[in-house]
This record gives structure tokens, sequence and C-alpha cells, in this order.
């Protein structure tokens, strides 16, 4: 089971370090100080979907659409960012486009295990404690939207460009 978090784990230790080391130093011009909350809140969007409907065939299509539709969005930057960015912090980028999916996918995994669907009993078997699934899903999201209302803060309205730029 532990094993489905840790592409979330993956995820905000790279964000972390792009945030902290690569945005604060270049800054963020005004396309990714907008871009990049709509990013965050393309993932909002499918931790949300699975935690408030019920799995379901239906459901499973309109979380595939959500989770494709973030996974372009997340990538709509990297034209530009070629100009702006230098090649670690693209890197870094690449790093997170490839984990995307994965934990996207593990969420899938995770909201259709813990459904407790029949058919979904061998995977069912690894996930022992809905409870724990639950919980990290919520705070997934918690944390996930509080990042999101940090970004449309700090950058927007705190953070100030460089004069001499």
């Amino acid at each position: 089971m532990y094993l489905l978090f840790s592409p979330f784990l993956l995820q905000a230790l790279l964000i972390i370090f792009d945030e902290g080391f690569y945005h604060i130093r270049r800054g963020l011009p005004r396309w990714e100080r907008i871009g990049h909350p709509v990013d965050t809140f393309s993932f909002v969007a499918c931790l949300c979907l699975v935690q408030s409907i019920p799995y379901s065939t239906q459901g499973l299509i309109w979380f595939v659409i959500l989770s494709i539709l973030s996974c372009l969005l997340i990538t709509k930057d990297e034209f530009i960012h070629k100009h702006h960015c230098p090649a670690s912090e693209q890197w870094v980028h690449a790093v997170m486009f490839i984990n995307h999916p994965v934990m996207l996918a593990s969420l899938g995994v995770l909201w259709y295990a813990s459904s407790g669907a029949s058919h979904s009993h061998l995977i069912s078997l690894a996930i022992q404690d809905k409870k724990v699934v639950s919980l990290f899903l919520k705070t997934q999201t918690i944390f996930t939207v509080a990042f999101m209302i940090y970004q449309i803060i700090f950058w927007n309205f705190i953070w100030q460009e460089k004069k001499n730029k």
C-alpha cells in the first residue's frame, strides 16, 4: 500500500526543490504566476473527484478525462521555459512530468481498491487499512490546496520582481 504513496512523496520533494531553489532564484514571470496555480488546480480536481464520488465506471471515465487534461496542462509552459530556465530546472520539470501520470495512476488504484468492489479483491489485499488511505488522500488534498493558495498569494501579491531585470 505504501508503495502507492511514493509518487506523491517524490512529487512533493521535486516541487519543493523546484519552488525553493529555481523559482525563488529566477522569479516567475506573470504567465507562470498564473499558470502554476492552474496546474495545481487540475490535480486538486482529480483528488476531489476520487474523494467525493464512489468508484464506478462512469466515475473512472471522468477521472481518466481529468487525469489526461492535468497531464497535458502541466506541460503547457515548456515551450516558454526553454527561454527562461536553466537545463537543470528543465530536467527537474521532466522528472515531474514523468511522475505526474504515475501519481495519478496510483491515485486511481487507491480509489479503486478502497471502493471495496468484489473485483478489486487482489488489490484490496494490499490496502488493508482503508482509513489510512482516506487520511492520506485528505491530507494530500489539504496540502495541495494549501500549496495552490501559497502559489496565488506569494507569487501574485507578496513577491516583488527584482528592479534590475
